[in-house]
């Protein structure tokens, strides 16, 4: 990157203003069920005070310094499918020849084009994708000589932080949408009933279009890939931590091996907590143990069900405490540690109210069946 564009990063970030960027795909993602395997539960319209750096009278702003930083970058997509229209949405380069899009964008159809900024359409290959975290790679071949990757974050953004998405929501290129971080460590739905961990919620303007877009701070790195929005002012990004872990391995192989535990979970309700004699409405109760799957014999699913308060609720199983020294109050939790700190074959230390009685088990993790 030269000088100038360093400089302009660091001035974003001296003046402590964020932006958001962001691209997608006509199909949308919707969030978690309050159940499911392995794992947790689940735009607004720019009202920000006037952006330091600049106003309307001067031609712009911070927002225009980040777009300008991040546009070269983000790519339109258009994928065929043989009929009808093309599906659309949105990537971002991640280094001189990968870029970075969701997985629901490219699996709609056999042939894809890219298109940056300054160039016409140009048919490209994937190089792997990943149903379970909704990522995919493309291989670009070329790029054009000016367009910079962009970066990943190195932490888990805090709350409120500054966003601006940039993308191509309803086919309306380069469009930017700001916001904030609204949450941290959301599941959001993905294949099979399984959920995808580490999620992050904003409330810059999401719409379908702007899926497999970056997520953006006011340095221009990329805090998350866009997969979900739509309305209620409420979006969702695949976190730069589980995308940094994944997308190296659909580069070099095109594929990637997610951990399993093979159990059905759910967060403990208030309904589980009275169902089950606990003390305290917290923790990860296991509705069922998936038969053949690594948790047969470690850990124990519901062995009945009870009637609370008009809702049949399971009763008799395991509720988690902790994975190795990590706290796991809730499915979310649970989800991201697995997702973001183990992988298939790593044994896990399991910490379990069973029977009354808290007890540690060990649970070697096996690899999540293809969907």
């Amino acid at each position: 990157m030269n000088s100038d564009a360093l400089s302009r990063r660091r001035l974003l970030a001296a003046v402590g203003v964020g932006v958001t960027g962001t691209a997608g795909c006509q199909s949308l993602l919707t969030t978690a069920d309050q159940s499911s395997d392995d794992t947790a539960e689940t735009p607004r319209t720019p009202t920000a005070e006037a952006p330091t750096g600049g106003d309307a009278g001067d031609g712009g702003g911070i927002y225009t310094d980040v777009y300008d930083e991040v546009a070269d970058a983000v790519v339109s997509i258009q994928v065929y499918s043989g009929s009808g229209r093309p599906a659309s949405g949105s990537g971002f380069l991640i280094d001189g020849r990968h870029i970075v899009t969701n997985e629901h964008v490219v699996s709609a159809g056999d042939t894809i084009y890219v298109r940056y900024a300054d160039t016409d359409w140009r048919e490209v290959s994937v190089a792997g994708t990943d149903v379970y975290s909704d990522l995919a790679v493309i291989d670009a071949g070329t790029v054009p000589d000016s367009t910079e990757p962009l970066s990943w974050v190195g932490a888990r953004p805090p709350i409120g932080t500054r966003v601006v998405a940039i993308g191509n929501p309803f086919g309306l290129t380069g469009s930017v949408s700001e916001g904030i971080v609204s949450g941290v460590d959301r599941a959001l739905r993905g294949a099979n009933n399984f959920s995808i961990a580490a999620g992050i919620q904003t409330d810059a303007a999401v719409n379908p279009g702007n899926s497999g877009g970056p997520l953006v701070d006011l340095d221009g790195d990329v805090l998350g890939v866009i997969n979900s929005g739509g309305g209620d002012n409420v979006g969702f990004a695949i976190s730069a931590q589980l995308a940094q872990r994944v997308i190296p391995a659909l580069v070099a192989d095109g594929s990637y091996d997610h951990p399993y535990m093979g159990v059905g979970l759910s967060t403990v309700s208030p309904l589980i907590a009275e169902a089950n004699d606990l003390r305290r409405a917290s923790g990860v109760y296991i509705n069922s143990v998936v038969q053949g799957g690594p948790a047969v014999g470690v850990l124990q699913g519901s062995t009945g069900t009870a009637t609370v308060n008009g809702t049949e609720v399971g009763v008799g199983g395991d509720v988690v405490r902790a994975l190795d020294d990590t706290p796991t109050p809730t499915r979310q939790d649970l989800a991201t540690y697995l997702a973001l700190e183990t992988s298939p074959g790593d044994t896990m230390a399991v910490t379990v109210q069973r029977d009354g009685t808290t007890e540690t088990v060990e649970l070697t993790l096996g690899t999540r069946p293809p969907p």
